[in-house]
């Protein structure tokens, strides 16, 4: 049971947004340095191969950019739920949430982009 006040607030309802932005914010920060230097694994790639990178690379970033863009949505909506005992569960399950969108949303990237040999 949540702690709560006599007025039926969450007492240190803050406490999960504030761990998934300590969390997501700089993940983001690291997914997005690294979907920036990946175009650099195809620097020595000519002819087919750099337009198979490319093309596998604009679709993978897409698909990341969505993922950080989901991420932070689930971040604001943590941050917005009123707070009161009964939102206690959500913001938990909103705070899990951001981070882990964006590792996935990471792994996806790295799987989707098309390596060079």
């Amino acid at each position: 049971m949540p702690d709560t006040t006599q007025s039926g607030t969450a007492y240190r309802a803050w406490i999960a947004p504030l761990i998934a932005t300590v969390l997501t914010l700089p993940a983001s920060l690291f997914a997005f340095v690294f979907a920036g230097l990946t175009p650099m694994a195809c620097d020595s790639c000519n002819g087919a191969e750099a337009d198979r990178f490319t093309a596998g690379f604009d679709t993978a970033y897409a698909v990341l950019r969505v993922g950080l863009g989901v991420a932070f949505v689930l971040l604001l909506v943590g941050w917005c739920l009123p707070w009161s005992a009964r939102n206690a569960v959500p913001r938990w399950v909103l705070a899990t949430l951001a981070p882990c969108t964006v590792l996935l949303s990471l792994l996806v990237f790295a799987s989707m982009v098309p390596w060079p040999s």
